[in-house]
């Protein structure tokens, strides 16, 4: 910014002024006195002193705007700017104060509400060399801050990207991991069941040829019986009987 905010420096006599008038006159006085000497914390103390007395007070709220600036409290400087430019009727003083309006918001670095500051400004008075000359530079500003914001949404776009992937890769592995130990569960349960079946007794199996030996014996067997029974002699039927 090329043009520093403008104070307003009321040096009206003071003798021909009404009692009211002196005491809201002198503290302004005085408040630019202090302003001068770079006492800001002080001049704003008069200036709102001043204010309370004579709320259009148009040099009171300018100049009030003027040390909250320079406190470096910007947002109570445009709120400053903004009552004197309300209360002014002079189109230069209220175009000063919307050129001040834009040089406390570039401060804030809120280029996009100091635009429309000097703007405001330049329609009161279209030939304010220095108000284009900020406004430029709000507009790089403007640009400069767009940019960075889409590279931060693209980092941080990236970085969910990235996040995804790895919350991805973990529930894949997790899966796989209750897959193998599913697969292990199972083939563990498969050999304790063979070994089990292995432990338990078998029957002895028999042969087709120890099949048919036995089922000879069996036969041989029974024709002896029948021989014995055909070749044993016939018993006498017993005859006495008790009487």
């Amino acid at each position: 910014m090329k043009r520093a905010t403008v104070v307003a420096v009321v040096g009206l006599a003071l003798c021909a002024l009404p009692v009211h008038a002196q005491s809201v006159r002198s503290l302004v006085n005085g408040g630019n006195d202090f302003y001068h000497d770079q006492r800001y914390p002080d001049a704003e103390i008069k200036y709102r002193k001043a204010l309370e007395q004579d709320q259009q007070l148009v040099q009171g709220h300018f100049n009030l705007g003027n040390s909250l600036y320079r406190q470096g409290k910007y947002d109570e400087a445009v709120r400053a700017y903004d009552a004197a430019r309300q209360v002014a009727t002079e189109s230069q003083t209220r175009a000063n104060a919307s050129y001040n309006i834009g040089n406390a918001w570039m401060k804030a670095q809120q280029p996009q509400k100091a635009i429309q500051a000097y703007v405001d400004g330049l329609k009161l008075n279209p030939d304010d060399q220095e108000a284009k000359y900020n406004l430029s530079a709000a507009l790089r500003m403007l640009q400069q801050q767009q940019q960075q914001q889409n590279q931060q949404n693209k980092q941080n776009k990236d970085k969910q990207q990235n996040k995804d992937k790895q919350n991805q890769q973990q529930q894949q592995q997790n899966k796989d991991q209750q897959d193998q130990k599913k697969q292990q569960q199972q083939q563990d349960q498969n050999q304790d069941q063979q070994q089990q079946r292995q432990q338990q007794p078998r029957e002895k199996q028999i042969s087709k040829a120890d099949a048919e030996r036995i089922l000879d014996v069996l036969k041989n067997n029974e024709r002896d019986i029948q021989k014995k029974r055909q070749a044993k002699p016939a018993g006498r039927a017993r005859t006495d009987r008790d009487w």
